[in-house]
C-alpha cells in the first residue's frame, strides 16, 4: 500500500524533471535573445532591440510558413483523406505495396527527397523559383501522416456498417462518403491536421534543399540567423517563432478537443 501511494508521486517527479530537461534549453534561448549581450546575462540588461531586428529581417518568412503549412493542410485533405478511404477499403496486394511506398518520404532523410524533387523537376524554372515547390516537397513529407491518421479511423468495424446500412437504403457514394464517413471520422481528420501543420511549420532539412534567396520560411532563417549573426539574433528568432506558432497549434487544438467532444464517436 505504501509502494502505491508513493507511486504517482514518484511519477511526478520524473515528469517535472524531464519536463525541466526539455524545456530549459528553450527558456535559455529565449533569453539569450532579450539581453543587450549573452556573454554577460542578465547583467547586461533586457531589450527588445534583437526582436526588432529579427522582425526587420526575416519577417516576410513568418506569414510564408503560415500560408505553406495552411495550403499544405488544404491539400492533404483534398488529397490524403479519399486516398486513406481507398487504401482503408481495399483488399489488393497493391494497396498494401503502394502504402508501404507512400511511407517512404518518412524513412528517407529529408535532403534526399529533396534531391529527388530538384532532380525531377528542378528544370521547370517558373515552378523551382516559387513557393510552390516548397509546398510539393511538404506534401510528400507529410502525406503518410495524414493517410496513416485518417485511414485507421475508415478502418473501424462500425463504420463499414454504417456504410453498408447507408448503401442498403439508396445513398450514393458521395453521400455516403461526405455525409456518413467524413463526420465519423472527423476528430482523426483533425488530429492529422494539427500533425501535418506542426510537421510542415518546422520542416527544415528538405525546405532547406528546396528554397531559393526569395523563397526563405521560418526554419531557413532561423538557420540562417544563428550561421550568420550574433546568437542573440538566433535566439530573438526562436523566441519569435514560438511567439507565432504556439498561439496557432493552441488554437487548432482547441478546435481539435471542441470536435472531439461534440463529434467523437
Amino acid at each position: 500500500m505504501r509502494n502505491a501511494r508513493q507511486a504517482p508521486w514518484s511519477l511526478v517527479a520524473l515528469t517535472a524533471l524531464v519536463a525541466v530537461f526539455m524545456l530549459a534549453p528553450i527558456a535559455l534561448s529565449v533569453l539569450a535573445g532579450l539581453v543587450n549581450n549573452y556573454s554577460m546575462g542578465l547583467k547586461s540588461g533586457l531589450t527588445l532591440r534583437w526582436l526588432g531586428e529579427v522582425w526587420e529581417n526575416y519577417g516576410g518568412t513568418v506569414g510564408a510558413s503560415l500560408l505553406l503549412a495552411l495550403l499544405c493542410v488544404a491539400g492533404n485533405l483534398l488529397i490524403g483523406v479519399p486516398c486513406a478511404y481507398a487504401l482503408a477499403r481495399s483488399r489488393s496486394r497493391w494497396a498494401r505495396l503502394f502504402e508501404e511506398l507512400l511511407t517512404l518520404p518518412v524513412a528517407v532523410p529529408g535532403l534526399a527527397t529533396a534531391l529527388a524533387l530538384i532532380l525531377a523537376y528542378g528544370t521547370l524554372k517558373g515552378f523551382r523559383q516559387g513557393f510552390a515547390f516548397i509546398l510539393v516537397g511538404h506534401m510528400v513529407f507529410t502525406l503518410p501522416f495524414m493517410v496513416r491518421t485518417v485511414g485507421s479511423a475508415f478502418q473501424r468495424n462500425e463504420l463499414r456498417s454504417l456504410e453498408e446500412a447507408a448503401r442498403s437504403l439508396g445513398a450514393s457514394f458521395a453521400q455516403r462518403f461526405l455525409g456518413v464517413l467524413v463526420p465519423a471520422v472527423l476528430p482523426a481528420i483533425v488530429a492529422g491536421s494539427l500533425m501535418v501543420f506542426t510537421l510542415s511549420v518546422g520542416e527544415f532539412n528538405l525546405t532547406w534543399m528546396l528554397h531559393t534567396p526569395l523563397t526563405r520560411t521560418l526554419p531557413v532563417g532561423l538557420a540562417d540567423s544563428y550561421a550568420s549573426m550574433r546568437i542573440e539574433i538566433g535566439s530573438a528568432y526562436t523566441l519569435v517563432f514560438l511567439i507565432v506558432i504556439l498561439p496557432v497549434l493552441w488554437g487548432l487544438q482547441a478546435v481539435g478537443t471542441f470536435i472531439e467532444k461534440h463529434h467523437g464517436t
